[in-house]
């Protein structure tokens, strides 16, 4: 009895194997579109990228395919032109082969592909063009959709880190040592970790030339190097963020900063565009006779921190444009000598509401529980404008009574009250009061010329003015504005917009959900580290 009962148990399994053998031989493929005419929707006919690095990477930018019809549709195959030896790869729905076959989309569903690119070095001095196409080859039809792929590739000099340096709470720095006599100056150079200046060493930059930063990059000018900018009005000295595609154009925070540090002398900065970093100049204690800084024709822009840090320094500007800081455009700390004139200092920070004033100076510094005067011998600005939509003012000064505080004020527009003016030593012909607006053409456009009707037009002084022309290389009238350009009529304006030609979008449309990145700054670091 009990071998009938084996028997019959396996009977009845072999039976349910074969049964669901069978039912799983009849299920029907899924029905699809096939036939001439077909044609899948694209997010884009045309991929574009930025400007490429040659050897590095770039960033992933995704292409969407939407199947528009009521039937599933399967794409035979998904292909570069270029096959093998595309500079572009691509990864559909996680297939990174070359090529991807047989791939079903849904009705009224989407395929997501991501594309990168990766272009090999040449010998050109100019961006060169490299293209490819992904080529979609429907099931049925004899055409083929086709989504062009575009990048302009750049050759460049690298600075990679051959070194690396601790400080005394053991944090790690990469750097590596520029080659001042051997500097390039044919191509962008782009930077890695701290490429230093070194001591007994000038670093010359000239006109049109372009330094990239990777996140975090810094240019290190060490005790005894020297930094010597020589732009023009029509081909500024770059320094910007390695990444630029999209909103990355205009982005803060995306690399360190220019850092002029302690034993550094004689500095100077002419025509130069510094953009999208955590700070822009850096400038610690001052040595020589000569400034430490003489920066004059410049733009500072979007950064995450501060546009112009002093650190009992001694820096002079003239004709300058420091604009969109998430901190501060001027923080002048620690004491030191600071004189500013025709320039523009302007915040309307377009991420999220401010914390601090614009411009912030201070006589001291503290360690531990002590509190350490350092004495600002001078700090003055003439014919200057410093503006934004801090609600409290944008002037703080943090001041003790133990060392000099010497400021003055002459011919400048002030967004600060009365009370606040009134501090400075030395106050003439200023327009002031903390919601006091200069009527620029469009800040949301980074247009700083004034208006017509602005109360900055005609106000300024030639008094001690060492300018003959302002930012647009126009001349100052006999009555000159104040800030940084003289008043024109716009209709007129040949503005220069200190843009990269490779720049895509405006900053009227940035995204104000993505936010800058910040990291600490390597303040007071030059006293903690010793290349050797």
């Amino acid at each position: 009895m009990g071998e009938i009962m084996k028997l019959r148990v396996s009977l009845i399994i072999v039976f349910l194997f074969g049964l669901a053998l069978f039912q799983g031989g009849c299920v029907k493929e899924p029905v699809v579109l096939s036939g001439e005419g077909l044609h899948l929707k694209y997010s884009c006919d045309t991929l574009t990228f930025d400007t490429v690095f040659t050897t590095m990477g770039t960033a992933t930018a995704n292409l969407k395919v939407y199947n528009p019809y009521d039937e599933p549709v399967r794409i035979a195959t998904i292909t570069l032109d270029g096959g093998y030896a595309s500079r572009f790869r691509l990864n559909v729905d996680g297939d990174t082969s070359m090529r991807v076959s047989s791939t079903v989309v849904e009705p009224h569903d989407s395929l997501f592909i991501f594309v990168q690119a990766n272009i090999n070095p040449n010998s050109s001095l100019t961006p060169f063009l490299v293209e490819d196409a992904i080529a979609f080859h429907i099931d049925g039809a004899s055409s083929v959709d086709r989504v062009v792929l575009t990048a302009y590739g750049r050759n460049a000099c690298y600075h990679l880190p051959d070194h690396v340096i601790h400080d005394q709470y053991g944090n790690a720095y990469p750097y590596s040592i520029i080659n001042c006599r051997e500097w390039d100056h044919t191509r962008p150079h782009v930077i890695m970790g701290y490429a230093v200046v070194d001591e007994d060493s000038l670093l010359v930059l000239n006109a049109g030339e372009e330094l990239y930063f990777g996140s975090q990059a810094v240019l290190w000018v060490y005790d005894g190097g020297t930094l010597r900018v020589e732009g023009s009005g029509e081909q500024p000295v770059l320094f910007s963020s390695v990444r630029h595609d999209g909103h990355y154009d205009y982005l803060p925070g995306q690399w360190g900063y220019i850092w002029l540090s302690t034993g550094s002398r004689d500095n100077v900065v002419d025509y130069a565009v510094v953009e999208n970093a955590t700070i822009g100049l850096l400038c610690d204690t001052m040595a020589g006779t000569n400034p430490t800084l003489a920066v004059t024709n410049s733009v500072v822009r979007n950064m995450s921190m501060a546009g112009i840090v002093g650190q009992g320094s001694w820096i002079e500007g003239d004709n300058l444009l420091v604009y969109n800081c998430q901190t501060a455009t001027l923080a002048l700390q620690y004491g030191g000598r600071y004189r500013f004139g025709t320039s523009t200092f302007s915040n309307y920070w377009p991420y999220g509401a401010r914390k601090s004033p614009s411009i912030v100076l201070n006589n001291y510094y503290t360690y531990g529980q002590t509190i350490y005067a350092r004495p600002l011998t001078e700090v003055s600005f003439s014919n200057c404008i410093v503006a934004g939509n801090y609600s409290e003012g944008e002037l703080l000064f943090d001041a003790i009574p133990e060392a000099a505080f010497n400021l003055s004020f002459d011919h400048c527009l002030l967004a600060a009250d009365s009370a606040v003016v009134a501090a400075a030593a030395r106050v003439a012909g200023n327009i002031y009061g903390k919601r006091r607006r200069p009527l620029f053409v469009d800040t949301a456009a980074d247009n700083y010329h004034l208006l017509p009707d602005s109360p900055a037009r005609a106000a300024g002084t030639t008094q001690g003015r060492r300018t003959a022309a302002d930012l647009d290389g126009v001349t100052w009238d006999a009555t000159p504005s104040m800030g940084a350009y003289e008043y024109v009529d716009t209709s007129l304006l040949n503005q220069r917009k200190y843009y990269r030609q490779c720049s895509t979008i405006s900053p009227a449309s940035w995204p104000k959900s993505i936010q800058p990145t910040q990291w600490s700054t390597a303040t007071g670091l030059a006293t903690r580290l010793k290349l050797r």
